[in-house]
């Protein structure tokens, strides 16, 4: 614990950037929590840092040390600027301050009873103490009432061990309880198919209900009844029906509300963790996996500013049953009758490499899916250009690698809050990108962004102006006309956000050019800002186009092949392959790709390997092997690699690090994969990256803009195996 005037122990910084939840300011006129902040801080007691430029600092002593902290700011703030721990169950630092659970109670000079340290502002001079034997007992009074009416059940509770309230009442509680009357007991609800209710244990912290109708943007939870007889409920016998529903789960300090897929598998304290990224959604959010008994048992988030905050979707968090489902774990050869048979890697890799030998490079393709890393896609190109094809594709992105300006989120997810002014074209970022979304609901409830979209009508959980359904309303805010053609001429800082649905069709092209234009003479492409971005929804697009995973100028098309290599690919053109073609999948499930397959080869899904992924923005950053691959699985780029010597046409190289340097010699952009460096795009690029349209290309079309996404639970190999997201289609529908 930090004592004397506030400093930073050991890392020797000048300032300290602290999460919301320590500067969060009283709650304002429209009832809503202030964005993060970063507090300067000092490490001599008298020097006191300088006002940064249109803010002002006050001097407050916390337990008789001096702390300067923003004017206006809160007691909680000031406190645990110090390294001072406040107990709190309600406070949370991305939520609106409700102040109702008394946990975060401090004694002030001179008041007459403790105050409630996450809603009370400070003021110059005030002397706060924390540790008095008011504080004590006010805490122990506190946790008192709390436990009055809890069940107590932690033995069979999925929250023990990680629970708040077990933690706080060890700190902060009394030794004896005074309660002998009846525990209140309350009817669970059904929330759907993943979160699972004990409300009996609810504190009425009123996490959930602010996270549902701030965050999520659905009002479906909330409190009925009053004193002894009030609950948290849906009003109606509803589902929470949301995209981000699971995050609830982790909002709860009790065990209220914990995971129903994963409901007594295992408890805290048998989980190995690993901080990995999520490769199911295009932004790539930062997340633990949880591991124990020899598979992954949950997913949960880690904090991210920069690209997730600190949620996640729910198909990130309950697809992962589908890892243990439909998974291939040995090589399969077709046999004559067409029936598959095991066989042992030398027997599968000598078929494939007899297959490939025969062949002229004319005669073979490649198709990569959507959740593949960009060292296999590195190793099966160099494996096609040796043998003299350029015939690789990717299922997940039908884009020009040429310019990456072309295919990325350029303004950055994180750089999306500076804009004041933003439309969507052709794209559903609820279900595309739902932690988007989110941030973007954020800056309409925060700083009332005004946001059009072109293309089907949507209910984005905030407020859209809707301009047409067709390109031909882009025509339209180019000309000048709507009230939105004024906001974006105005703004310091437009952005326009287009999705792969409106750019993989036939007049893509033409959509793409038109909706640059747009972006060019509004403003949207300056010095020090690029507002003009593409949405990309997988984990594996960008990544594929930064290696050129793209036909090339002598590609043969898939129905021409006459034998095609799938790497991971069970969507997309699999109709097109000839019956006649010898079909080599490599992958980790038995999806559409296996089935049309003459020969088998098991690889290792995302959390099985170190794999190296580019979200939608170009953030490199790469998974960690949480667990091994089942079977005789190996990793993608190993197998490749393997098959290259069976062939007699070793690559040049043989190590992880070896293709991690051919990585970096084709896309240097991939040389930092921390993942704290986001490679800026140019304004410049920008405006040519999309302008150019082939020569023969159709014209813009009357034809509606829709999402590339109809199925938002399934969408690739992994939440397609998984009974979790079958069971929330059956729910909630596609959400298309």
């Amino acid at each position: 614990m930090l004592r004397g005037a506030v400093r930073v122990a050991r890392s020797g910084l000048s300032s300290l950037t602290v999460p919301a939840a320590k500067f969060v300011q009283p709650i304002g006129e429209d009832g809503l929590a202030i964005l993060p902040k970063t507090l300067p801080l000092h490490k001599g007691k008298g020097e006191a840092p300088a006002p940064k430029e249109g803010g002002s600092y006050i001097e407050v002593v916390v337990d008789g040390n001096p702390v300067q902290i923003e004017s206006g700011s809160s007691i909680l703030q000031a406190i645990e600027s110090t390294g001072i721990n406040v107990p709190r169950f309600c406070f949370h630092e991305r939520l609106s301050v409700a102040g109702n659970c008394r946990m975060c109670l401090v004694e002030i000079e001179k008041s007459p009873k403790p105050v409630a340290s996450c809603a009370m502002p400070t003021m110059p001079g005030m002397k706060i103490f924390t540790n008095s034997p008011m504080v004590k007992k006010a805490r122990e009074g506190v946790m008192e009432f709390l436990l009055a009416n809890h069940p107590l059940d932690c033995p069979i509770c999925d929250q023990g061990g990680e629970c708040d309230l077990q933690d706080q009442a060890m700190l902060y509680g009394s030794d004896r309880s005074r309660y002998t009357e009846a525990k209140r007991a309350v009817e669970d609800k059904h929330l759907g198919p993943l979160v699972k209710t004990s409300m009996t244990r609810c504190i009425h912290c009123t996490r959930c209900v602010r996270f549902s109708q701030e965050v999520a943007g659905v009002n479906m939870l909330g409190t009925v009844g009053r004193g002894n007889a009030m609950e948290i409920s849906t009003y109606v016998n509803a589902v929470l029906d949301s995209e981000l529903s699971g995050n609830v789960v982790d909002l709860c300090p009790v065990g209220a509300l914990t995971s129903k897929p994963n409901a007594f598998a295992a408890r805290s304290w048998e989980y190995r963790t690993t901080n990995s990224i999520d490769v199911l959604d295009g932004c790539c959010p930062s997340i633990q996996i949880d591991t124990a008994k020899g598979e992954v048992m949950r997913v949960q988030p880690r904090t991210n500013d920069d690209v997730n905050e600190e949620w996640i979707s729910d198909k990130t968090r309950y697809a992962v049953d589908g890892l243990k489902r439909q998974r291939l774990d040995m090589p399969l050869a077709r046999d004559k009758n067409g029936s598959f048979v095991p066989v042992s890697w030398k027997e599968a890799l000598g078929i494939a490499a007899s297959a490939m030998g025969r062949m002229a490079g004319t005669q073979m393709a490649a198709l990569a899916g959507p959740l593949v890393d960009v060292e296999s896609l590195v190793v099966l190109k160099d494996i096609m250009n040796e043998l003299g094809s350029t015939s690789t594709s990717s299922t997940a992105v039908a884009l020009p690698a040429d310019l990456r300006a072309a295919y990325t989120l350029n303004s950055t997810i994180a750089g999306l809050e500076a804009c004041d002014a933003l439309l969507l074209v052709g794209t559903n970022p609820r279900i595309e990108a739902p932690l988007l979304n989110a941030r973007l609901r954020k800056l309409v409830r925060h700083q009332n962004l005004p946001v059009a979209s072109v293309g089907e009508q949507i209910d984005l959980t905030y407020d859209v102006q809707h301009i047409g359904e067709s390109a031909a309303a882009l025509s339209d805010l180019l000309a000048g006309k709507g009230a939105f053609a004024t906001h974006l001429k105005d703004a310091k800082k437009p952005a326009v956000l287009i999705g792969l649905g409106a750019l993989n069709r036939a007049d893509g092209p033409a959509v793409g050019a038109l909706a640059s234009q747009l972006a060019a003479a509004s403003g949207c492409l300056t010095d020090g800002w690029n507002g003009f971005s593409v949405l990309q929804s997988v984990g594996g697009a960008v990544g594929a186009l930064d290696v050129g995973f793209v036909p090339g100028p002598t590609a043969v098309a898939l129905s021409d092949a006459s034998l095609v290599y799938l790497l991971g690919a069970d969507e997309g053109a699999l109709h097109e392959i000839s019956s006649d073609a010898f079909v080599i999948y490599q992958g980790h499930h038995g999806d559409a790709g296996a089935e049309i397959a003459d020969l088998i080869l098991p690889g290792s899904a995302y959390t099985e390997k170190i794999g190296t992924y580019v979200n939608t923005e170009g953030r490199v950053q790469r998974t960690r092997r949480a667990l091994d691959p089942p079977g005789n699985a190996r990793e993608d780029w190993s197998i490749l690699v393997a098959l290259s010597k069976i062939m007699g046409r070793p690559l040049p190289y043989e190590t992880l690090e070896g293709v991690h340097e051919r990585m970096r010699a084709i896309a240097p952009q991939l040389s930092d994969a921390s993942g704290d460096v986001v490679e800026p795009s140019s304004a410049a690029l920008s405006a040519l990256a999309l302008e150019y349209v082939p020569p023969g290309a159709p014209a813009v079309s009357t034809s509606a803009l829709c999402s590339s996404m109809s199925n938002f639970y399934m969408t690739d190999s992994i939440s397609r195996a998984s009974a979790t997201m079958a069971k929330c289609v059956q729910t909630y529908g596609t959400r298309a």
